[in-house]
């Protein structure tokens, strides 16, 4: 019997992704256009960042849910960190979730960015609308331009069929591809055919469930989806004796190139940048600061390296004329 930790039972047995086709063919068309040869030489990058964390529903027609902690902010912001960098970003995320260009405005109620004038117009408030402006600006900007696509999910079926999805499409791409996997991704869950149908009623007393392990996919990412692509996985912990451990152990297991580790009481301020042999400590100084533009900039390089460095990857020359699209030095 196959266990439920198997990728490919996990695969088999959930519920088929809605609209798998359309989405499929967006996704390549999408790789295709970003992957073009730029105009007088050089390739353009492309990261699929994930963001948000994943549900594991208890019943097939779900009312009662297990979800994992992240509001995608990390993700949202690295987004538009890649973009200010020159990548093509596939931003893999959960719906409702923080997005890209979305972070700065308000908490406060959408309806409370509007009011309506004497000719009966809806306009932005005074309050809000140089921040409205901006967002608007930027997110069409990287929408109009071919940079953004964005892809939603919410349980861990959608999630690890759409990172499937898009990672076998990326390994067309090689050594320009990347993975930022920032997403919250459940650790256990329930597979789809020993699960109730219908919602569980609390009249049959005490709930006693048993959880399946979720398959680790980062190694068959890494090994068999997208071999060449780049990757950077996080590790968070809310013990400060086990991070480094954890990440390290990570590094090597599922052969990241980079892990980000950090702690949920200061993950807002400080990460911890893990390669083999080396590791680099970022905070953020300033509350006006943002921490992703100093890790983005920081893999960027080390990006940079790994296709530079490698036999298979863009000779110096290529590489110089990658540079004015917006990919920085080396230095």
């Amino acid at each position: 019997m196959v266990a439920a930790e198997d990728p490919e039972f996990f695969f088999a047995t959930a519920p088929p992704l809605r609209d798998a086709g359309a989405v499929a063919a967006t996704v390549q068309e999408f790789i295709a256009r970003s992957s073009r040869p730029l105009e007088g030489g050089g390739r353009r990058r492309i990261v699929c960042v994930t963001s948000g964390g994943t549900t594991v529903p208890l019943e097939q027609r779900c009312v009662r849910y297990i979800d994992n902690f992240s509001s995608g902010h990390r993700g949202a912001a690295s987004t538009e960190y890649f973009l200010k960098a020159g990548y093509a970003v596939i931003f893999l995320h959960r719906r409702g979730s923080c997005q890209p260009f979305c972070r700065f405005l308000p908490d406060d109620s959408f309806l409370k960015f509007f009011d309506v004038n004497t000719e009966s117009k809806v306009q932005v408030v005074d309050s809000h609308a140089t921040v409205v402006k901006k967002a608007i600006g930027e997110y069409c900007k990287a929408i109009e331009g071919g940079s953004l696509l964005k892809l939603p999910f919410t349980t861990i079926f959608e999630y690890l069929q759409l990172l499937k999805m898009v990672a076998t499409s990326m390994s067309s791409v090689g050594l320009h591809g990347m993975f930022y996997l920032a997403a919250a991704v459940s650790d256990f869950y329930v597979p789809w055919d020993s699960m109730a149908k219908h919602k569980i009623q609390s009249a049959g007393g005490p709930l006693d469930m048993r959880l399946s392990q979720v398959p680790k996919m980062l190694s068959v990412l890494r090994n068999q989806w997208a071999p060449l692509s780049f990757c950077i996985s996080f590790k968070l912990e809310t013990d400060s004796d086990i991070l480094v451990q954890k990440a390290d152990m990570a590094l090597s297991k599922y052969r990241m190139n980079i892990v980000v580790a950090n702690l949920l009481a200061t993950y807002k301020e400080e990460v911890i940048i893990i390669t083999n042999g080396e590791r680099n400590t970022i905070q953020r100084h300033d509350k006006d600061e943002d921490l992703e533009e100093h890790i983005i900039k920081l893999l960027e390089k080390s990006h940079s390296k790994y296709i530079y460095g490698s036999t298979n990857g863009c000779s110096k020359i290529d590489y110089e004329k990658i540079m004015p699209f917006g990919i920085k030095s080396l230095a």
